[in-house]
C-alpha cells in the first residue's frame, strides 16, 4: 500500500461515525406503579411506547439514595411481551425466598425501610420505599364490589385487599349468569390495588360472575392460594379459581 493510500484509508477511519448507543427508550409505565413494594419484590414490569431491539437488562439498575447500584438484582432473563414493549423483569428469586444459597451468600435484594431507585440508561424512571415482606397473596373474598345497574355501561369497580401484578389485569373477568364471558375493558389502577371492568355493552339485570384465575398473583409472587416462601419439600397446592356473585340492579 502507498504512503498516500494509507494515509486515505487512516483519514476515513477517523470520520468513521462511533458505534451507534442503543437509542433512547421512551417509558410508558413501570409496574409496580405504587409508591411501596413489599421487601420480597419478585418482579416489576417495563411498558416501552415503542418495540425495543436488543437486549435491555444491562442498561436498567436498582439505586440505592446515594446512587450507588445494588448488586446483581435482576435474573439474567428477559421476559417480553408478544407485542415486544413490555418487558418483564425477575428479581433474582435465590435473593427473594428465605433458605436458599444466594440469599445465604449475597443477602436479600431489598431491606424494609430502603428507598430504591429504578434507572433505565442512567436515568430514573421509577422510585420506589420498600416496605415489609409479604408472604399473604391475594384473598379475593376480602374484595369489595361497587354495585352496578342495568342498562348502563357503569365500570365494575373492585377494590382489591392488596395489589396484585401489574400484568394481571386479566386473571380477572366477568361472567354472565350462563357463564359466559361478558366482552369489555379491564384496567388495574391506584398502584394495581384497584381493578376495573367496563363492559362493551350494557348491564342487563341480573346475576353475574367475578372469575378469579387461580394463578393470579401478586408483586411478591404469591399467587391467590398460594405463597411463594414455602418449604421446598411442601407438596404445590394446585390453582383453583375464586368466584364473586354480584348483581346489576335494574
Amino acid at each position: 500500500m502507498t504512503l498516500a493510500a494509507a494515509l486515505h484509508v487512516s483519514h476515513a477511519a477517523s470520520l468513521a461515525p462511533p458505534a451507534p448507543s442503543p437509542a433512547a427508550a421512551q417509558v410508558v409505565r413501570v409496574q409496580p406503579s405504587a409508591s411501596q413494594v413489599p421487601a420480597n419484590l419478585l418482579r416489576l414490569s417495563i411498558e416501552f411506547a415503542t418495540r425495543i431491539e436488543g437486549p435491555v437488562l444491562p442498561r436498567i439498575a436498582l439505586l440505592h439514595p446515594d446512587g450507588q447500584p445494588l448488586a446483581q438484582p435482576f435474573l439474567e432473563q428477559e421476559l417480553w411481551s408478544p407485542s415486544g414493549r413490555i418487558l418483564t423483569v425477575l428479581l433474582h428469586p435465590g435473593r427473594v425466598k428465605t433458605g436458599l444459597n444466594a440469599r445465604e451468600a449475597l443477602g436479600p435484594i431489598l431491606v424494609e425501610g430502603d428507598d430504591v431507585t429504578l434507572t433505565l440508561d442512567d436515568r430514573p424512571i421509577q422510585h420506589w420505599r420498600v416496605g415489609p415482606v409479604d408472604t399473604h397473596g391475594p384473598v379475593a373474598s376480602a374484595w369489595r364490589l361497587s354495585p352496578v345497574h342495568a342498562a348502563s355501561r357503569q365500570p365494575l369497580v373492585v377494590t382489591l385487599d392488596d395489589p396484585i401484578d401489574g400484568r394481571d389485569a386479566d386473571y380477572l373477568a366477568v361472567a354472565d349468569w350462563r357463564g359466559r364471558r361478558v366482552n369489555g375493558r379491564a384496567l388495574l389502577k391506584d398502584g394495581e390495588s384497584i381493578w376495573t371492568f367496563t363492559p362493551r355493552s350494557p348491564w342487563r339485570a341480573g346475576e353475574y360472575r367475578l372469575v378469579v384465575r387461580g394463578t393470579l398473583e401478586d408483586p411478591a409472587g404469591n399467587r391467590l392460594n398460594g405463597r411463594f416462601e414455602t418449604p421446598t419439600d411442601m407438596p404445590a397446592i394446585a390453582a383453583t379459581d375464586a368466584t364473586l356473585a354480584f348483581t346489576s340492579a335494574p
